[in-house]
């Protein structure tokens, strides 16, 4: 068994990464949802192999990749899957665009078409509907008085109506880590099969969820739900792979999957990335050792940040994350002038994401990645405390 060190810093500055090159090289960047973390190494030993033989020219599909990639999906989730059903592409972003690009020419017209989602929520889904020329409906998650966020039922049927054609789900959810119940999925489906909506579940970080939380894939509750479901997967999140841009999307009903080939003509090119897929399939074969001791450091990072908060940044509240390696933080309470983004980078040092980007309900938020070594969240924290005792 090999066993990994993720402890172990590993200097990114000069490598070209956007989480530590956005930034001057004195902040510490825990933002964008992308780890500090070595990949598995039968996965870069694959690249290795591949890149040696020095030819990159337009690939074929790599033989086995669709049938470990069904593998995955079996063993992690009980979720049993025909290969025909898979559709490769190049990112989980794209997916969910694909999706709302169905609808461009919907019989209604463009104008009349509506896509629902929950709010706050990751920005480049909040801006999908936009891009294919359609309405955005949100049904805003809320924040209970006994702590998590929590799908208000009326609020969410309200929020859909004739015009609403697609349903763009997050679970796990990002920015709020909230890991949906096989109850609380099977009553959004059962709404928007009633009203004739297609769902298009993102589980980008399906792979990644803590102790009393497993995730379920929507679209294996039932097979009358999975005919009305996309399902977007990757191992972007769960290998630390986002930059070589692989993904894949589970469509069950041969109409539904031929629309939304369709809707990638001219948008998106059929080519995969070879070295994409050269990863996808190490990680997919080789990579449980790997995720199994990693959720464990997740954890126990998440935990530590959590309990830190609480007792030494004034103001802040956070809930514990269900999945995910993200952290919502509320700074409403923390008498911060102006934007808690902007407060932190300057006074701080620290790089966080903006809780407005992900819409109304994130004003006066922050989300933190503690997908890093240990040290490095704790100098992060410790920053953010220095900071706030200096108002």
């Amino acid at each position: 068994m090999m066993r990994y060190n993720f402890d172990q810093a590993h200097n990114r500055l000069g490598t070209d990464s956007i989480k530590w090159r956005k930034f001057d090289p004195d902040v510490l960047p825990l933002w964008v949802a992308d780890m500090d973390f070595q990949s598995p190494q039968p996965v870069i030993e694959a690249l290795k192999a591949r890149v040696d033989h020095g030819i990159f020219g337009y690939p074929m599909e790599i033989p086995g990749l669709r049938e470990a990639f069904v593998d995955w999906v079996w063993q992690r989730y009980q979720w049993r899957i025909l290969p025909e059903e898979v559709v490769f592409m190049t990112g989980v972003a794209r997916g969910f665009n694909l999706a709302c690009h169905m609808f461009t020419s919907d019989k209604d017209g463009a104008e009349s078409a509506s896509v629902l989602m929950q709010t706050p929520l990751y920005p480049p889904m909040l801006k999908a509907p936009g891009n294919a020329g359609l309405k955005r409906q949100v049904a805003p998650l809320r924040l209970s008085a006994q702590g998590g966020y929590q799908i208000e039922w009326d609020l969410f049927r309200r929020a859909m109506d004739e015009s609403t054609r697609l349903f763009l789900l997050c679970n796990p959810h990002n920015p709020l880590g909230r890991v949906f119940r096989k109850d609380e999925l099977a009553r959004m489906a059962e709404i928007c099969l009633q009203a004739g909506v297609v769902i298009c579940s993102d589980e980008i970080h399906c792979d990644l969820t803590y102790a009393g939380h497993a995730h379920t894939p929507i679209a294996a509750l039932d097979p009358q739900i999975a005919q009305k479901t996309i399902t977007l997967m990757a191992p972007s999140k769960t290998f630390n792979l986002a930059g070589l841009q692989f993904s894949a999307a589970i469509i069950s009903d041969p109409d539904l999957r031929q629309n939304f080939l369709n809707a990638r003509q001219g948008l998106a090119s059929t080519w995969q990335n070879l070295l994409g897929m050269t990863a996808a399939l190490a990680a997919y074969r080789h990579g449980h050792e790997w995720l199994d001791q990693l959720l464990p450091y997740l954890e126990a990072n998440r935990n530590f940040a959590f309990e830190f908060i609480e007792a030494e940044l004034p103001g802040i509240s956070v809930v514990k994350p269900e999945g995910t390696y993200l952290l919502w933080l509320d700074c409403r309470q923390a008498k911060i002038p102006g934007d808690p983004c902007e407060f932190f980078i300057e006074k701080g040092r620290v790089a966080l994401n903006d809780g407005a980007t992900f819409g109304a309900e994130g004003q006066g938020f922050v989300r933190l990645n503690f997908g890093c070594p240990r040290a490095t969240l704790e100098e992060a924290l410790v920053r953010m405390k220095s900071a706030l005792r200096r108002l």
